[in-house]
């Protein structure tokens, strides 16, 4: 079928209102997400309505093609245009033959878990995460529990921007009435909780704010509600547990009501922050090492899937390497860490974003921020004497800096990381210092991470979904070593004149 496709459209427009627009750029690594847009927002959209079809029907070409049955789950974020989307989604899915299971409103571990309960290979959810309003979205699988990553993803790209549908027909569409319900029983079956915890549930007016509050709930504990009521508009802030708004929002509470510990979730809750009893927020990645030692306690020679962005402790914490734990740092990107972690069989993946991957028998191998949240009040039972700060606490000290961005155009960023790289390379080869020690390891799964002697680390890698160089440092040391790293990595980056300022520093 001959299908007129679009990279530039004004709405408002005949053209706008008679041609696919989808953007190329939206197509990402592993994740699909255009600017839709609102009346009013004086940006054009990357994406129409029509071009939403033409993502399905190369959705459901591309199924076939790969041999994959063609059944599918679909559901849709709380958005005010979400549920247009979806439905623009599912008529393309049908045109190109289909069979479509729609579980609803849902956060997007609800619809991973609807291809186990429904028995579906594949899965459309519609959904922008945390991004702000006007921003959609579709995370994609065809193999439960994975999603898409760049070879999926450029096939499906080819396919759309071509217009080469496979337009066999045949499809057809199913809601599943209550799939909400089933679930939460899910979640929740076999995994109360004795000891009296009270908890401050934060969902920041996002879709988790139709889940959370209930399934911590009903595993006993007694849950302080902070802006659940569902309301796109977002009123406060972005649904976003690595935000500072939020996480600060979350300190005042868990003080305020003398909680025990703060969770926070983002727009479509397939990730948890976590604020400690004495407001501190911690780092996602401490947050791992915390459950892999309670884990580990009781699966010894657990290995544990981290990314490169995450603490080196899971390497060197002296309870890890007790209970024989193996830690593999991996790519950044939640469908990199959930394909690594099924590949090795391992039993838990942790990336310091918050995407947070357990296997049988904590969870199905996908990324749920509520089974993150439970998983976490389940420790805190197991440690009845001991309060979040105390476990906090218990980790060796090390000073970390947030996750900071610089920006560097698309068409260069992977240029500038690779001569970073290669001279890193040439620096370790050499026996050179780097900020005033000894390279003792580099790690270039994505991007490179420069371990010095003292253990001391730093990575630059190219942002998979912006225009950014990301830049973490962290030192076992002292907060002068970790300057001092970071110092030494950005003269590095300054020598290319395409490398910007840091939205933050530390």
């Amino acid at each position: 079928m001959t299908f007129t496709i679009t990279g530039e459209s004004r709405s408002n427009t005949f053209a706008f209102e008679t041609t696919a627009l989808i953007k190329a750029s939206g197509f990402r690594e592993y994740d699909a997400r255009w600017w839709f847009g609102y009346p009013g927002s004086g940006k054009a959209p990357e994406l129409n309505l029509i071009g939403v079809q033409a993502l399905g029907m190369g959705l459901a070409t591309l199924m076939r093609r790969l041999g994959v049955e063609p059944e599918i789950v679909t559901g849709h974020d709380f958005r005010s245009y979400s549920l247009g989307i979806k439905l623009a989604l599912v008529s393309g899915l049908m045109a190109a033959g289909a069979k479509v299971k729609d579980v609803g409103l849902a956060v997007s571990p609800m619809a991973y878990f609807a291809q186990f309960a429904l028995n579906v290979p594949s899965v459309a959810m519609v959904t922008a995460s945390h991004n702000e309003n006007g921003w959609t979205g579709v995370k994609m699988g065809v193999e439960r529990p994975l999603t898409f990553g760049p070879d999926e993803m450029a096939a499906l790209k080819k396919i759309v921007l071509s217009g080469d549908f496979d337009l066999v027909g045949s499809g057809s569409y199913e809601f599943v009435e209550g799939f909400r319900e089933i679930y939460l029983a899910d979640l929740v079956a076999g995994r109360n909780i004795g000891r009296k915890l009270k908890v401050v549930v934060a969902c920041g007016n996002g879709t988790a704010g139709a889940f959370a509050p209930e399934a911590l709930g009903r595993i006993g504990c007694e849950v302080v509600p902070l802006d659940v009521e569902l309301d796109h508009s977002f009123p406060r802030y972005n649904p976003n547990p690595e935000d500072m708004q939020m996480l600060h929002a979350i300190r005042d509470k868990v003080l305020q009501t003398g909680a025990d510990v703060g969770l926070g979730f983002d727009g479509d809750g397939d990730r948890c922050g976590v604020v400690d009893n004495e407001g501190n927020e911690i780092f996602a990645d401490k947050i791992g090492v915390m459950l892999a030692r309670d884990i580990s306690r009781d699966n010894p020679g657990s290995t544990f899937v981290v990314d490169v962005k995450s603490t080196g402790l899971f390497n060197t914490d002296p309870v890890l390497k007790a209970n024989g734990a193996v830690a593999d740092y991996w790519k950044t990107g939640h469908s990199y860490i959930k394909r690594r972690v099924a590949e090795l069989g391992a039993i838990a993946g942790f990336e310091k974003s918050g995407h947070f991957f357990f296997n049988p028998p904590i969870g199905r191998g996908y990324d749920d921020g509520l089974v993150t949240a439970i998983a976490v009040c389940r420790m805190l039972d197991r440690n009845p004497a001991k309060s979040m700060a105390d476990l906090y606490r218990e980790l060796p000290l090390t000073y970390g800096t947030p996750t900071m961005s610089a920006h560097c155009d698309d068409d260069v960023k992977y240029d500038v990381v690779e001569r970073v790289t290669a001279g890193m390379v040439q620096i370790k080869a050499a026996g050179r210092a780097f900020a005033s020690q000894q390279i003792v390891d580099l790690i270039t799964v994505n991007g490179v991470r420069i371990v010095a002697k003292d253990g001391t680390w730093g990575l630059v890698r190219a942002s998979s979904n912006k225009p950014e160089l990301v830049v973490v440092v962290e030192s076992p040391v002292s907060s002068d070593r970790r300057r001092e790293m970071f110092e030494a990595l950005d003269e590095v980056l300054r020598r290319n004149p395409e490398v910007g300022p840091y939205n933050q520093t530390f």
